[in-house]
Order: C-alpha cells, then sequence, then structure tokens
C-alpha cells in the first residue's frame, strides 16, 4: 500500500508503482491529504460564488489572461482547456511511463493547494488501479506551464476522450472507462487547469532514468573491475590513501567500492618498473565515475522535491485560522529545475559510455593491452572478426550520445503571445536523458561481456583458474549462465542485448553486491550501510 500526502512520495515508490501489474500495488490517498484538498476546493466555490476575478478559474489562459469567463460557461472552459490541449505528438510514451505519470500528478495534487474535487484525484488512481493507461504521446511539452500536452491527453482519458490501453488493448478513453465500471469526470472550476499545468510528465521520465542511471553506474563500475583484471590491471590508483586527501565524497565511495570488488583478485598485476600506471579509462575509475554519481545523487535529491510539490498555476491558499483565501499566480509549474538537473545527468552517462567504450578498445586491441590478450579477443585473428564490431557499435553509440548531450535547457521559445516568454524544455531534457541512458547500458553491456571472454583467455594462458574478486567473481560467474565464450565467430547481436538486460534489470549489480555483503558481514560480524560499499547516493529517494 503507498499512501499519498503530496509529501512523502519517493523515487523507489515511483519505480515500484510504474513497473508493477494493476492491483499489485495499491494507492491511495491519506486523510490529511484529502483534508486539505476538501479545503481549497470549498475556497475555490466560494470565490466562484463571489464572482472574483482569479486566472484560469474566472478567465481565459495564456493570452487570454484578461478575459473573464461568465459563471455558468466555466465548467465548459475547463472542458475546452482539456480538448485544445491535447495536441501532443509522436511515439506514446510506454506503459511504465503512464503510470510513473499518473502516480507523479497525483501525489502533487494531494499538497492540496490545487483547488480539485478529492473525487477527481481518485479517479486518476481508479486508473491505476484498473490499468487504464491513456495514450499520451512524447512529443509537444515545453516545459514551462508545466506538461501542458500531454497531461490533456491523461486528463481527455479522464472525460471519456481520446484514446487509452486496457489490457493491451487500444481502444477509446470512454470504451476503457466503460469497461473498468467508471463514468467519465465533468470537470468544474479550475480542474482542468489543475490537471493540466504541472511537471508530471517531465518528473516520471526523470525519476526512471535516474533510477536505472544508478544502475547502470554501479554496473558500469564493476565493468571496470573485470576489465582491469582481464588486462592485467593494478588495483593501486584505488589505494584509500589517495581519495582521502581529495576527498570529494562519492570519489571516495567508488574507490572504496572498487576495492571491495577486486579484494583477493588474482588476475591483478604486482609492481612492474615496466608497466608503472595504467590508462586513464583505468586509473581514474574513481575521478570519472564518483563524478557521475554526484550527478545521480544531485537529480535524486532535486526529483525528491520535485515528486512532492505543488506544480500548477494559480495555487490556492487558505489561512487555517481566519479562513481567509489568497489566490496566487506564480511559476510553480516552470520545469528549469528538472530540466538543468537531467541535462547535468545526461552529461554524465555520455562520460560513463565514453570511459567504457575506452576500455572495451583496450580490451580488443592487443597493443593497448600490452598482449596480454589478443587482438579482438579471438584466437584466429583474420579468419574470425572477434569483438571488433562489437566494439565499433559501442563507439557508435557514445558518438551519437555526444549528439543527445546538447542541452535542452539552453534553448528557449516564446510563445503564447510572449506571455510565456521563457521555457524550460524539461521533459525534452529527460527524453534525451533516458535515451543516452539507454546507449549508455548497451555500452557497459558490451563491455561486460568483452570483459569475460578476457577473463577467459587470462585463465586459459595462466594454465589454471585465477580467482577474480570478491565482487567481480559472481557477475563472471551470471554472466556465462547467460552469455557463452566465442570461440569463432558467430551471430553477436543477441549476446549484446542479452548483457544490456542484465545492465539494466540491476542483475549485475545484485551480483557483485550480494557477494560483498557477505564478505563484510564475514568480516565484521555486522551488516555495513550500503554507502559504505558504494551503492550510496544521496537524495532519500
Amino acid at each position: 500500500m503507498i499512501v499519498l500526502n503530496g509529501e512523502t512520495l519517493r523515487i523507489r515508490d515511483v519505480v515500484r508503482v510504474a513497473r508493477a501489474a494493476p492491483r499489485d500495488v495499491k494507492v491511495q490517498l491519506s486523510d490529511e491529504a484529502r483534508q486539505r484538498m476538501a479545503r481549497s476546493r470549498a475556497a475555490v466555490e466560494a470565490l466562484v460564488d463571489e464572482g472574483r476575478v482569479a486566472y484560469g478559474i474566472t478567465t481565459g489562459f495564456g493570452a487570454f489572461k484578461d478575459r473573464v469567463i461568465d459563471r455558468a460557461q466555466l465548467g465548459e472552459l475547463q472542458r475546452n482547456l482539456v480538448l485544445s490541449h491535447a495536441v501532443g505528438v509522436g511515439p506514446e510514451f510506454d506503459a511504465e511511463t503512464t503510470r510513473a505519470i499518473i502516480l507523479i500528478r497525483a501525489n502533487q495534487l494531494a499538497r492540496g493547494y490545487s483547488g480539485i474535487r478529492i473525487e477527481v484525484v481518485e479517479r486518476l488512481l481508479a486508473l491505476l488501479d484498473h490499468g487504464i493507461l491513456p495514450c499520451i504521446p512524447q512529443q509537444g511539452s515545453l516545459g514551462s506551464s508545466g506538461d501542458l500536452a500531454p497531461l490533456a491527453h491523461l486528463a481527455l482519458t479522464l472525460i471519456g476522450g481520446g484514446e487509452a490501453m486496457l489490457n493491451g488493448e487500444r481502444m477509446s478513453g470512454a470504451a476503457a472507462l466503460q469497461h473498468a465500471g467508471l463514468e467519465p469526470v465533468v470537470l468544474q472550476a479550475k480542474e482542468g487547469l489543475a490537471l493540466l499545468n504541472g511537471t508530471a510528465v517531465m518528473s516520471a521520465v526523470a525519476v526512471l532514468a535516474t533510477h536505472d542511471a544508478e544502475v547502470v553506474s554501479h554496473a558500469a563500475d564493476i565493468a571496470g573491475a573485470l576489465s582491469l583484471e582481464a588486462m592485467e590491471g593494478t588495483g593501486e590508483a584505488y589505494d584509500e590513501r589517495l581519495h582521502a586527501i581529495r576527498p570529494h565524497p562519492r570519489l571516495v565511495e567508488t574507490a572504496h567500492y572498487m576495492r571491495h570488488l577486486l579484494e583477493g583478485s588474482e588476475f591483478l598485476r604486482k609492481r612492474d618498473p615496466k608497466r608503472v600506471q595504467d590508462a586513464y579509462s583505468a586509473r581514474c575509475l574513481p575521478q570519472i565515475h564518483g563524478a557521475v554519481r554526484e550527478a545521480i545523487a544531485y537529480a535524486k535529491w532535486l526529483l525528491r522535491i520535485e515528486l512532492n510539490s505543488a506544480t500548477d498555476n494559480p495555487l490556492i491558499f487558505v489561512d487555517e485560522d481566519t479562513g481567509a483565501v489568497d489566490v496566487l499566480s506564480g511559476g510553480n509549474f516552470h520545469g528549469e529545475p528538472v530540466s538543468l538537473a537531467m541535462d547535468y545527468l545526461t552529461m554524465a552517462l555520455v562520460e560513463l559510455a565514453n570511459v567504457s567504450e575506452r576500455r572495451i578498445n583496450r580490451l580488443v586491441d592487443a597493443k593497448e593491452n600490452c598482449g596480454v590478450l589478443p587482438a579482438f579477443l579471438t584466437e584466429e585473428g583474420g579468419l574470425n572478426s572477434g569483438f571488433m564490431i562489437a566494439h565499433y557499435t559501442a563507439a557508435s553509440l557514445v558518438s551519437e550520445n555526444k549528439v543527445l548531450a546538447h542541452p535542452a535547457s539552453a534553448d528557449s521559445v516564446p510563445t503564447s503571445a510572449d506571455i510565456e516568454d521563457h521555457q524550460s524544455l524539461g521533459t525534452i531534457a529527460a527524453r534525451q536523458c533516458r535515451e543516452v541512458l539507454g546507449n549508455s547500458a548497451t555500452v557497459v553491456g558490451i563491455e561486460l561481456f568483452a570483459a569475460a571472454q578476457g577473463i577467459d583467455f587470462r585463465r586459459k594462458g595462466a594454465g589454471r583458474d585465477l580467482a577474480l574478486g570478491v565482487g567481480t567473481a559472481p557477475v563472471y560467474a551470471l554472466i556465462r549462465d547467460e552469455i557463452p565464450f566465442i570461440e569463432a565467430d558467430e551471430w553477436m547481436q543477441p549476446h549484446v542485448l542479452r548483457a544490456k538486460a542484465l545492465v539494466l534489470r540491476g542483475a549485475i549489480t545484485e551480483a557483485a553486491e550480494r557477494a560483498v555483503w557477505r564478505h563484510i558481514h564475514d568480516e565484521t560480524g555486522e551488516r555495513q550501510p550500503l554507502d559504505s560499499v558504494g551503492a550510496g547516493g544521496g537524495g532519500g529517494a
């Protein structure tokens, strides 16, 4: 049971609801949220009765802000808002993103400052419960005045319009509601605006991307450790003393994690005057990956606030002592905080893939790995191409990532007769981040695939099963359960996709961290905080 009160929704709650089957997770409003919503709704009805002029309640929208609307037309005004704003285009959001959008919008409305009826928010939650997924196009949001176009498609289903998916079948919104035994909502004053004017779409995409970025970043640490072992690298660069005198928290944390992963490994080289230090892609891993963790931690911190914020306009404030009502027009819908955070995370993920690709390059290039491994990780080079083109794919993806890394927040297009003269493009930033994330997960998967191949060659060369590190041993075993050693050229794409899936579903991270936990527990007799093992990250997510 997840109870929405507008104040305590966490990233992991959103992920859980987004990725659960309908009815597997029950969501309901708290009593406190109901009380606040009832109070703000009563305030809206009172000001309508008084004939007060209030933006979006008794007036038009955007450039029509000064057009006062007759009281008898206020319901029609809200319905027209939904119909006219539902102009999204492009591919539609997948099921998990759509479920996240619904949950986040309901929670933001549960703050109790939007003037919407309780039953309308309950109808949003009923969509989750019955598995009704409004068809929401991904393109069309400027990220200021909120996610107007995509959220209009969500509201359209509530009023029995548009299209929705139910049990894998596409149908009209009216038919979906009818199948579930639900009546279409008849919007009243302020309610269309409350549904449309918010940051739920950019936040939903951002939350899922941020959650998955943390999983991928930990898998990249593990891939880096396995590559280091395959190339007979040294763990000297992860020495605690080095990081104590440049104590950026997540750089220290990453180095700590690497030491745990590699503890007990027989694959690492001892000090060698002919190979004094490794390339940056291995030696600077804590500095690069640690900086990526900082970007993830910032996104988690920011989104934890955004999930529990009132983000529409205007907002209704009721003095609890006097009952006085104030309607304030502001800019809480503006997505700049999310936009900048997602651009920052995008750049971090670009770097994570960049350095992973450099390690892949060293794995496949015999001269770069000092002849420890055969060229392109195949014994009969020439007859076989081995991992040559798997590396090409990684190189292609990191190049594509660089194109996608153009910051959406740096752009703006004035609209609505220049009333809305600065846009955040936060939803574009979040969508770009999600695309870069998918590319980066593939690159990390290719690195794991290649590193496991390298481990097999190292063992073959040693003539025995050299021991892997505490954290890398179970990861290697997991990869070999799913992906074979490549004896001779074969169809490689299925192996790459399987490796990516292992990364994204958290299997790589779970395998390593379970072993590290066990090792620490055996040594200390107590369970350590996760941060101390390297899987931490700020934000109270």
